[in-house]
């Protein structure tokens, strides 16, 4: 049978309870201290050497080359052969517009070539012509020179034997109009046979004309070529087509705003830094990147290059300060941060998405390798 406890001894039970308790929260309180102390001191360790090194920013977004095709020229498009968010290849054809104007226009213009080279095809042959013309009033002059020279003895026989009285007056006449009249005819062969040189001359002169107007024509022909083949948009890039505006049997002007093309690399993150982040940001330092359209996933990349001006200096109303009450506004500076083309996840970020960028500011840029705590920039 157990015997019933005193008042000393259930004092003395109560009291061992509370030291018991007490020793126990002197040891939590001390284990958290000691757990504090230790994360304030990584915390401190962490700072000290990375934290403070990195300059952050929510005002970024990803960018890339974004393509606008429209037709360099005018007509109703016949073929829209891509939908909205397809995939295309770098020469795929788009869009097609009716050709018939433009064939017709490139076959006249075609003809106009044939005419000019069937032209200078004739001057040629003319100046071929010519030069047996000219040949044939060469040997004219030579043959009548010869007559006129004969003349011209017979003339003076026949005023010797007039004054010896040995042939009749009517005679030695006749001789001299004989021979005044062959000289004729050799000054006429002569003439005639400059004038034919001459004509060479004069198609020589047709044959430049021709040629010019056949460089013009075929000029024309060119460009009736270009227009004919500049009825047929192609994807410059490869990339997917974007706001679609063009729908079959609509008329495009030049220059109209048909589609987009997204390119599917050479992205890049826009990141606006406040002035105060700038002077601490060097081209060449390391940047991550986490997007939520890939939560938990990093992409790599580097500062690429900062902006000649801030973002307000490009604005199409820039501020002026001078004028009325000043309130400092900070203002950003536009940073590139050119990706890791290597990263195969990229295709997952959009031009326009939303970044948050946070760069690690140690060194100056000249080491390329990842170095510990990089920058990093989350898409959010």
């Amino acid at each position: 049978m157990t015997s019933p406890s005193t008042p000393a001894q259930n004092a003395s039970q109560t009291g061992g309870h509370s030291e018991k308790r007490a020793f126990s929260r002197r040891l939590a309180v001390r284990g958290a201290l000691v757990v504090v102390a230790l994360a304030a001191l990584g915390y401190g360790t962490y700072w000290w050497t990375t934290a403070r090194y990195l300059e952050s920013t929510d005002d970024a977004y990803v960018g890339g080359d974004v393509t606008v095709l429209g037709p360099k020229v005018p007509g109703y498009i016949a073929q829209v052969l891509v939908t909205d968010n397809q995939s295309v290849h770098a020469g795929d054809v788009l869009v097609r517009l009716d050709d018939r104007d433009y064939r017709a226009a490139l076959a006249k213009a075609e003809g106009a070539v044939a005419a000019q080279q069937a032209l200078l095809a004739n001057l040629d042959a003319t100046a071929r012509l010519q030069t047996a013309v000219i040949a044939q009033a060469r040997a004219s002059v030579v043959a009548v020179a010869a007559d006129a020279r004969r003349a011209h003895d017979d003339q003076v026989r026949y005023q010797d034997l007039v004054a010896k009285s040995a042939v009749s007056v009517q005679s030695a006449q006749r001789a001299d109009a004989d021979y005044k009249q062959i000289a004729a005819n050799r000054d006429r062969a002569e003439a005639g046979a400059v004038a034919a040189e001459r004509q060479l001359d004069v198609i020589a002169t047709q044959k430049q004309q021709a040629q010019a107007a056949l460089a013009q024509a075929v000029a024309e022909r060119d460009i009736a070529r270009l227009n004919l083949e500049d009825t047929v948009l192609r994807a410059p890039v490869d990339g997917t087509v974007g706001n679609r505006r063009a729908r079959t049997g609509a008329y495009a002007q030049a220059g109209t705003q048909l589609l987009a093309i997204v390119p599917a690399h050479g992205l890049w993150v826009d990141a606006n830094f406040k002035e105060g982040q700038v002077a601490h940001l060097r081209a060449g330092m390391p940047v991550k990147i986490e997007a939520d359209v890939l939560p938990g996933r990093v992409f790599h990349g580097r500062v690429a290059s900062l902006a000649p001006a801030t973002g307000a200096q490009f604005s199409v109303l820039p501020p002026e300060n001078a004028t009325g009450n000043f309130t400092k506004i900070v203002q950003r500076v536009p940073v590139r941060v050119q990706l890791d083309a290597a990263d195969g996840r990229l295709g997952t970020l959009r031009p326009g998405l939303s970044v948050t960028a946070e760069v690690d500011a140690r060194g100056d840029g000249s080491d390329t390798s990842s170095a510990p705590g990089a920058a990093k920039v989350a898409a959010r």
